[in-house]
């Protein structure tokens, strides 16, 4: 699999990133999420993790084509908004060798793998009620 990186938010020490990849998917790398009051809100299958990452780093998929990284509906993978306004992922946790090689991660973060319909139809409009969960 083969990333192109579009754009991390980085403070010292802290490094969500956002990559597309070779497969129609995002790659998001994210903070591992142990805070038992957030996990405990949410169903983790086996083969999914959590991760939190703060909601401007979607403003990087404008590299890749979108015409905006505002998200606009707060839907899976985006489980949770936090009151610091970061959002809660979950999704397939990432293991493709190929793509971690390209990857520099802290031991506490991680990353998951999403098919990049399921971001941008966070994008649109919804005209319909707000279903978001505040964490």
């Amino acid at each position: 699999m083969q990333l192109t990186f579009l754009g991390k938010n980085s403070t010292p020490g802290d490094s969500p990133t956002l990559y597309a990849s070779d497969q129609d998917t995002y790659v998001i790398q994210g903070w591992k999420v142990h805070a038992n009051d957030l996990l405990m809100q949410l169903s983790v299958p086996a083969g999914q993790t959590v991760i939190e990452v703060p909601t401007e780093l979607f403003e990087h998929l404008t590299k890749d084509g979108q015409s905006s990284g505002e998200i606009k509906k707060f839907a899976a993978p985006i489980m949770l908004v936090t009151e610091q306004g970061t959002c809660v992922l979950q999704g397939p946790e990432m293991h493709d060798a190929d793509a971690l090689s390209q990857i520099r991660m802290p031991d506490y973060e991680t990353c998951i793998e999403v098919p990049k319909s399921s971001i941008t139809a966070l994008l649109e409009e919804d005209s319909g009620p707000d279903h978001s969960r505040a964490a």
